[in-house]
């Protein structure tokens, strides 16, 4: 077997799978319109919305992207009962652009539960794992580099402006100490230890863990997230046949800022929810991370003013 993907680590639970269904509900007209049309899922991960929207339009393709080979692995045993419908893309949704213009484009931001809670991957402070958080493995900077390479007033501007984190200056100065005094952090617990040592002791015990934020920072630059999200969220307007659905679910405000402005500033879109879809009281008992999800949607316009 060697390191090939195991898929059954990957059994990944769609959040806000309802408000999907019921947002492009609008396919089965542009299907009938064009006889059949793709989906291009942007962060296919275990294919869980992939599957959905497949079952419920029989005339739908897909192109199924993502960079996490894990992920690809488990979407396509997932997938296999559509056969040929489906075309499974190694590739980051920021470095792709199709053949054909498609007839809707769903993108889902957040971290996958298997991704988090597979500890070798880096994500998690709940489970010690090394300082990775890279979606790609293979390739670009572990969170272990980057926080060697960056000077203290850097790295307190990346967790402030990435993590939204008040007590940015306090962490960076202790994490810089730290690896000065004692070398590279042993994993994710220690360096979450640490950052939790920053915090006042009521404020540890907090609804939310106190590292938070700062892991979110680190993941967000890894992976150069919001650069792509911008890249995505001006390229997939032009993927769009008339009337093409763009779906997009995000996980923090940082995100979701910037799909809201999109929808409303882009001339090529016209936003179908004016306030973003959140998970049901019912779905976030079921799935806790579903608490934090916004699905937003848009349409392509038929035609662009001048």
């Amino acid at each position: 077997m060697g390191d090939s993907p195991d898929p059954s680590t990957f059994a990944h639970v769609p959040v806000l799978a309802e408000p999907v269904l019921a947002g492009f509900v609008e396919l089965e007209g542009l299907l009938d319109q064009c006889g059949e049309g793709v989906l291009i899922d942007c962060t296919l991960g275990g294919g869980g919305h992939s599957a959905l929207l497949l079952e419920a339009h029989p005339r739908l393709h897909l192109i199924g992207l993502d960079q996490d080979a894990t992920a690809r692995a488990a979407a396509a045993q997932r997938l296999a009962p559509f056969g040929d419908r489906v075309e499974i893309v190694a590739t980051n949704f920021a470095a792709y652009a199709p053949a054909a213009p498609v007839v809707a484009v769903l993108a889902d931001l957040g971290v996958s539960s298997p991704q988090l809670d597979v500890a070798e991957r880096g994500f998690s402070f709940r489970l010690d794992g090394p300082l990775d958080m890279r979606m790609n493995p293979a390739a670009g900077e572990t969170a272990a580099e980057l926080l060697n390479r960056l000077d203290e007033t850097e790295l307190a501007d990346l967790i402030y402006a990435y993590g939204e984190e008040r007590l940015s200056r306090r962490i960076a100065r202790r994490i810089k100490h730290d690896l000065a005094e004692q070398g590279p952090f042993s994993g994710t617990a220690a360096l979450a230890y640490a950052v939790a040592g920053c915090y006042p002791p009521k404020a540890r015990r907090g609804r939310i863990h106190p590292a938070t934020r700062t892991f979110q920072a680190l993941r967000i630059a890894v992976n150069d997230e919001l650069v792509v999200l911008d890249r995505l969220l001006a390229s997939a307007p032009d993927w769009l046949v008339p009337g093409g659905l763009f779906g997009v679910i995000s996980f923090h405000s940082l995100e979701d800022r910037r799909v809201k402005t999109a929808f409303v500033s882009d001339e090529r879109l016209q936003r179908i929810t004016r306030k973003a879809v959140m998970a049901s009281p019912e779905e976030e008992v079921r799935n806790p991370r579903s608490r934090s999800a916004r699905l937003r949607l848009a349409r392509r316009r038929c035609t662009i003013e001048a």
